[in-house]
């Protein structure tokens, strides 16, 4: 019975011991449930509790900042006041000043440049002009009529219905080929000779009639060596040969060119050398066309130009001429360095 009894209260206990656990659980539950009053309440508890450190923004200050503690720009004086526009005027009165005085400095030292500058062009001139009157004046007699009849023959164009002209161009003829019959006039034979085109009038141009008559005077006086530079007899000649004929024209218009013949001012230095050549022979133009002739020649074949170089080895033929002409103890072509390469 004793043990009966105890298993009812056992189990009597237990129920009750449950019933008094679970109350207790869900009135624990029942607290658990915030209230909208509770949340405010909370909320001001963590907002005690977070220090300053973690509510301060990261850029600017916050507005929680004690106020002396926070960054004021300090505000500059105003510049722009009455004293500060007064200030303001004297500056743009004295750059305007400054930049009126420095166009005006510019001006009188450009117009003093050209002044300068045609001072100095006047004396140029008038010195040129007084040696030019030096030089004609320091000429005998003999030296200014072979000088003008020079001049005479330069201005002398080839004319093809002149029967004189047309007689000299025969003359050539006979004179490079004597065994050959003469051919017309207009005849591809012509272009042998070193002639441009089949009517060799046509190619004297600016050299004029006088070119033909240093040809003439070429053959006549230096055979050897006309024959050998219309054949081309010496030296390793190149495939393209610059054409003989129109080589002596040019060569005629170079010397020219030169000695300044056409302008008569006589105003460089080979042409006051040239003059005092006419003092002892009255064919210098045409014996220095001579000279000029094989020294070309000579250009050619040191620097074994083609035709396309012709043009160059003229201009260096007229440099080495002139320096020539400019040797002090010279007083006629035949004295020149050049003047031994040529033949009779």
């Amino acid at each position: 019975m004793k043990r009966g009894n105890f298993v009812r209260e056992s189990l009597t206990g237990t129920k009750k011991e449950y019933t008094d656990w679970t109350s207790n659980m869900a009135s624990k539950a029942i607290k658990r449930k915030p209230y909208a009053a509770d949340i405010d309440r909370s909320e001001k508890q963590m907002e005690a509790t977070i220090p300053d450190s973690v509510r301060e923004p990261l850029l600017g200050n916050s507005t929680h900042e004690p106020q002396s503690d926070r960054y004021e720009p300090t505000l500059q004086p105003d510049l722009w006041d009455g004293k500060g526009q007064e200030c303001l005027g004297w500056i743009h009165l004295i750059s305007t000043f400054i930049a009126r005085s420095v166009r005006k400095i510019g001006i009188a030292v450009s117009q003093f440049g050209s002044l300068l500058a045609r001072f100095f062009r006047w004396s140029c001139s008038s010195h040129g002009s007084h040696n030019e009157q030096a030089i004609l004046v320091g000429l005998s007699p003999i030296q200014e009529e072979r000088l003008k009849f020079l001049r005479q023959r330069l201005n002398v164009p080839f004319d093809s219905s002149s029967m004189k002209h047309q007689d000299a161009l025969k003359e050539l003829w006979r004179l490079a080929y004597p065994s050959r019959q003469l051919p017309p006039l207009k005849s591809d034979l012509w272009k042998e000779m070193g002639w441009q085109n089949s009517d060799p009038a046509t190619d004297f141009r600016a050299g004029g009639f006088m070119s033909l008559e240093n040809l003439i005077y070429f053959a006549r006086n230096y055979p050897d060596s006309f024959h050998s530079l219309l054949h081309k007899a010496d030296g390793k000649r190149a495939e393209w040969e610059y054409p003989f004929a129109v080589a002596g024209v040019n060569i005629s218009y170079m010397l020219v060119q030169m000695l300044d013949l056409q302008s008569g001012k006589m105003s460089t230095k080979a042409s006051s050398h040239f003059v005092q050549l006419l003092r002892e022979d009255e064919m210098a133009f045409d014996n220095l066309f001579c000279v000029a002739f094989e020294m070309l020649d000579a250009q050619w074949l040191a620097r074994q130009a083609s035709y396309m170089e012709f043009n160059e080895v003229l201009k260096s033929t007229r440099i080495q001429l002139e320096q020539e002409l400019a040797i002090g103890s010279i007083s006629s072509v035949q004295e020149m360095p050049s003047f031994r390469l040529l033949k009779r």
